[in-house]
């Protein structure tokens, strides 16, 4: 089981290292691609953990 820690956005700020806040617009162009796609892939494993769960669930029910 994971903790969730929820951060308010000046604790992200603070947080960012200076390499990060002197970027150049691209590199902050490849971070967000990055991160977008982060997001799509852990929307992907919870979405794949509740088909399973669906699918557990059915066999379960069948037997």
């Amino acid at each position: 089981m994971s903790v969730t820690k929820d951060y308010t956005l000046q604790q992200l700020a603070e947080g960012l290292p200076k390499s990060l806040l002197n970027a150049s617009d691209k590199e902050l162009e490849g971070f967000q691609l990055i991160i977008d796609e982060t997001i799509r892939l852990r929307e992907g494993h919870r979405n794949l953990q509740k088909l399973i769960k669906t699918f557990a669930t059915s066999q379960i029910q069948r037997t």
